[in-house]
């Protein structure tokens, strides 16, 4: 069921409306070839990170703070990853309200309050039933979206329609473009943050086994990165829908619109137009309710642990699930279905940086130049505030890539501002250990019993013993939510919370030589 939920974002619509706005702007090839490139540059960074969740049964908020971020520091990133949620639950949750529109002729902005408030009781159920309903659903997608395909596969030239929508020579409006590929390019460089979703889900993954092994890898990257190509498959799926509907005389307007797209394929099949609808709205409103369940229950997340940090208050999931539909809400109102394309090429810039750094910690600093501790260390009690590896490279490379965005560097600096965001979140990382000693990733580590389950002294539920840490506050172990809400302890375990007292401690090599405080009582 994990495996079936992490791959729910082949169900997404927006990858059909985004991959036709591409092709109808930029053609067929260009997209192509920009769809390739994002997919090799996003792919090996996803591996790393997706291994590294599933290994530390971690989400990647967790992994960001102990990859150079620090407790405070990962919070921008929460807030960068649950953007990342609600930009995609309102762009693809304002494609379901116009299916639902076209079925019962309700005025759109009543429609965007329907989808949003539906996503509320399905979402606070939690995981076990987000599980069971993607598993279960699957079968009827699958048959969907499999009629759509074939019908549309099998129409008159159909692979001429799908490479050249337009009946423009060639399909690639005058070759491939460098500005074109490198726009489309850049924009799915954001899907990158698609990761954190999947991580989710793959945090939930059993440890392998010796026997397992093989099958664990493959499932981790069939559903981590494996979106990565994905992606691809999907963009071929719609060209050759868009294709279908352009042949078939659907506007080019209406194009970008799912509806449209399947409803044309759907009336070639049944041969009726009210029979097509149906199915065209049946088909997406299941995708969308799949998706943006995700989306949903991820940007929750989120926000929790965005406001924990920064509240030192956690009033439930519930709270923050109300919170992300109501934002979502607000921008489907506002219209992002119409600028989906410059607010993903703005995200990207942040978005790739983000997910830069964390790989160039975990491959760079940790394996191979030994710059920060090989522990993934995530407790409030045992990290600094600030770390500047990872925070000071993000800001630092997300700031660039902007200027450049906004064109301070030329129009072709501007086309590649996610690859300059990129580049610099690979390189800093490293420099900034080395100058720093690699002194700001742990303030104190805990010595706990040998136990694998411990209790809480604060809240008395048991605990996994890598979620524990000694707390002099509480005279005792405390788990890592009620060291992340204590608002009365003020870090009093550290010698200082947001910079170590001397930087003249060496590199780690192989794992950190700190003060330990005392045993804490069982």
């Amino acid at each position: 069921m994990i495996v079936s939920s992490c791959l729910v974002a082949l169900s997404a619509m927006a990858g059909y409306a985004l991959d036709a706005a591409f092709v109808g702007e930029f053609g067929f090839t260009n997209a192509a070839v920009g769809f390739a490139v994002a997919a090799a540059v996003t792919l090996p960074l996803t591996v790393v990170i997706a291994f590294a969740i599933a290994r530390n049964h971690i989400d990647i908020d967790l992994l960001t703070r102990a990859c150079g971020y620090g407790y405070l520091g990962s919070t921008i990133t929460s807030l960068v990853y649950a953007t990342y949620t609600v930009i995609f639950l309102a762009y693809e949750g304002a494609i379901m309200a116009q299916a639902v529109t076209a079925v019962a002729h309700i005025p759109l902005a009543w429609t965007y309050l329907i989808v949003s408030l539906v996503m509320i009781p399905l979402t606070l159920y939690g995981m076990s039933f987000t599980a069971k309903f993607q598993a279960r659903t699957w079968p009827v997608w699958i048959i969907l979206i499999g009629i759509a395909i074939v019908g549309a596969a099998t129409s008159p030239h159909a692979a001429t329609h799908m490479t050249d929508p337009f009946g423009v020579h060639g399909g690639d409006f005058g070759g491939v473009s460098l500005v074109a590929v490198t726009t489309i390019a850049a924009a799915n460089l954001s899907l990158a943050t698609q990761v954190g979703e999947q991580g989710d889900y793959l945090r939930l993954m059993r440890d392998p086994r010796p026997a397992t092994m093989r099958s664990w890898r493959a499932a981790v990257a069939f559903s981590g990165p494996g979106m990565s190509l994905f992606a691809i498959v999907i963009f071929l799926a719609s060209s050759l829908l868009v294709g279908f509907a352009a042949s078939a005389g659907v506007p080019a307007a209406e194009l970008l619109n799912p509806v449209s797209l399947f409803t044309a394929v759907y009336q070639r099949v049944f041969g009726n137009h009210a029979v097509a609808l149906a199915f065209s709205a049946t088909l997406i409103i299941l995708s969308q309710l799949k998706i943006n369940i995700m989306n949903t229950y991820s940007g929750s997340l989120s926000w929790s642990n965005f406001f924990s940090r920064l509240l030192h208050r956690h009033p439930g999931r519930a709270t923050w699930v109300f919170f992300q539909v109501a934002l979502a809400l607000a921008l489907m109102e506002w219209g992002v279905f119409s600028h989906i394309v410059t607010i993903l090429g703005w995200y990207a810039n942040i978005g790739i940086a983000w997910i830069g750094t964390l790989v160039a910690d975990l491959v760079i600093n940790k394996k191979w130049l030994k710059l920060s501790p090989p522990v993934i260390e995530f407790h409030r009690a045992h990290l600094y505030n600030l770390n500047p590896v990872g925070f000071g490279s993000l800001v630092i490379a997300s700031t660039v890539s902007m200027i450049a965005y906004f064109d301070a560097f030329g129009h072709t600096a501007k086309e590649l501002s996610p690859f300059i965001a990129l580049a610099i979140a690979l390189v800093l990382p490293p420099v900034l250990a080395w100058l720093t000693n690699g002194r700001w990733y742990l303030a104190r580590t805990s010595v706990l019993p040998d136990d694998p389950q411990l209790t809480c002294v604060a809240c008395g539920d048991q605990f996994d013993r890598h979620d524990m840490a000694a707390c002099p506050h509480h005279k005792g172990i405390v788990c890592s939510l009620c060291c992340s809400t204590e608002s009365k302890c003020h870090d009093g375990c550290k010698d200082h919370p947001w910079h170590p007292t001397s930087l003249a401690a060496p590199v780690w090599l192989p794992a950190p030589r700190l003060r330990q405080p005392e045993p804490a009582d069982r």
